[in-house]
Order: structure tokens, then sequence, then C-alpha cells
């Protein structure tokens, strides 16, 4: 079984590296959109801020480590949530652009997919007739033959330069049964030690599907392989965010929110900004009688290094 919460973590995703501006207003682009609205995500509950850069002039994501730095030290400044750092990146990117940014931040945690995967977004680019960038029609259509590269040797880098070198934990992002497996693998072998959180992810075009049953199956095969070694984290995108992290919310696991994941608040209703999904689902989940998680709390569940040991 994953390791027994007394309270539920909230991570908020705040901006992602695959949405494009075009479809919601809310999105943040700038590094003060950004750090403004990662700061209202703390402030409504979130104690982990996921985080992605964007070209403030475009909304296209960047690896850019100077992007980050215009908003990681105002986030750390204003709120005590815990800072975590995709490795994950863009459409396109190196791993070692994907790296650059913290590797020179050294965040307390980082994001880490667990496989190669498909990764589609392709049928979003037909859903709209109007774009604000030249860019996000031609990025989306090219995700019908992007491959999103983490192969057995980028996920051992990773794991030794940023992990080992850095003191670094890792959300580990898993969008299917095999990813669980590679995971174990490297547990094996020493590279990721105990307590680890794994965010269990539904509902990606080229991942597992948003069905209840595969939540279960996800969870039963993370049991059977990790035990109470982990902590466990479900994020469902668009339309199954709300239903199914309440669902894993009630088995004893934490939530995923933000506008990475899902533009939306309710049925056909755009979200005006993460606070407010973060305001939701701890709504939901209070009512519910659960309790939330501080940032303190979180490091502690999670064995973080603390963020005074982070370089920003």
């Amino acid at each position: 079984m994953a390791r027994k919460m007394e309270k539920v973590i909230i991570t908020c995703a705040v901006t992602g590296g695959f949405l494009t501006p075009t479809m919601s207003d809310a999105l943040p682009i700038t590094p003060d959109q950004i750090a403004q609205q990662s700061i209202e995500a703390a402030e409504a509950g979130a104690s982990i801020i996921h985080l992605h850069a964007r070209n403030p002039e475009t909304g296209q994501p960047t690896p850019d480590p100077d992007v980050f730095m215009q908003f990681l030290p105002r986030i750390k400044q204003a709120t005590s949530a815990v800072v975590n750092i995709t490795t994950g990146g863009g459409l396109g990117m190196t791993v070692e652009q994907r790296l650059a940014a913290p590797l020179r931040a050294e965040p307390e945690m980082c994001s880490l997919n667990m496989g190669s995967m498909n990764f589609a977004l392709h049928p979003l680019a037909s859903k709209y007739s109007d774009w604000n960038f030249d860019w996000e029609k031609p990025f989306l259509e090219a995700s019908d033959d992007f491959i999103f590269r983490n192969t057995f040797r980028d996920i051992s880098y990773i794991l030794k330069h940023l992990g080992e070198g850095c003191g670094t934990k890792f959300e580990h992002e898993c969008y299917d049964i095999g990813h669980l497996y590679n995971l174990a693998h490297f547990v094996d072998a020493g590279l990721v030690k105990p307590p680890f959180l794994i965010q269990s992810i539904f509902g990606i075009l080229g991942g597992v599907g948003a069905e209840m049953e595969n939540v279960m199956f996800m969870k039963q095969t993370a049991d059977r392989l990790f035990g109470e070694d982990y902590v466990w984290s479900v994020l469902a995108a668009g339309r199954f965010q709300m239903p199914f992290i309440t669902q894993a919310a009630m088995m004893g696991g934490n939530v995923r929110v933000g506008l990475e994941d899902s533009l939306f608040i309710g049925k056909g209703k755009l979200a005006k900004s993460n606070a407010e999904q973060v305001t939701k689902i701890r709504t939901i989940l209070e009512e519910l009688g659960l309790q939330i998680a501080s940032p303190e709390e979180a490091r502690e569940v999670l064995g973080l290094k603390g963020g005074d040991r982070v370089n920003f």
C-alpha cells in the first residue's frame, strides 16, 4: 500500500509546456503572470507549485534558465510552497535544454517522466480557427509525429546529475503501467530512494486512458511494486481532472490541479486562474472531511531538502 497520508498534498501545475495562449486568456505567459498565479495558488492551498517557463513575448515554451530566474525567486520569497521545476520542458527540446534551468536552480523537486511515449495534442489544432500567435497551430499539429524521449540513459543521467548532484527529489510522472516498472528498475538500482512521489497521469493521448479501472490498476501495481515506499498522487487531463482527483483523494491519494492539466473549472467553463482550481478541489476535499497538507508537512512526507538549500 502507498504510504498512509494524514493530509492531502495539493500540487498546482501553473502553465505547462503544451497548451497554447489562444486556448485561454487565463494561461500565464510572462514571468509576472507565472509568479502571481503561483503565489495565489499557494495562498489558496497548494503546497507544491510545478513550473514551466514561456517566452514572455509569444507564450511559446522555453527552457531558458534566465526566464525561470525571473519568477523562481519571487515565488520563494512570497510563499513557503515547494517549487517543482519541469525536466520535461516542451515539444522538441533536447534533454540538455530541459535540464538547463533545474541544474542552475537546484530545486527541492522536479518532475521526471518515467518513459518515452507518444505525447499527442494534435487533435486540438482543429478546434480553433483564429490563433493569437503563428507558432501555435504548427506546434500542436507536429505532436502527431512527436516522441517524448525519456530513455533509460536519459532518466539515469537526470537522477545522477540532478538527484544525487543537487539533492533534488522527483515527481515521478507515470503515464502508463510500464512507467511503473521503469521506476522499479531505478529503485532496484539504488538511484531512487524512498519516500518518492508517483504522479499517476490519465487522459493524455499516447498514455493510459481516463477510465476509473485504470486508476485502480495503476495503484494496485504501484502497491505491489513499492509497498509503503511511495507517496501516491493523481492528475487527469481536461474534463477528467476534478472527478478523477477527487476519487484518488478518497482512496488515500494526493492530487494535482492547474492550467497545465486542464483549462476548465466546470463543464464548458474556462477557469479564471490556477487559484480557482486549487480553491475548488480544496473545498471538495474539506467537505469530504479531508485535511490539506501545508508545504512544511509536504516536505516532511516527501523527505525534501528544504527551501533554504535551493539556488534561487
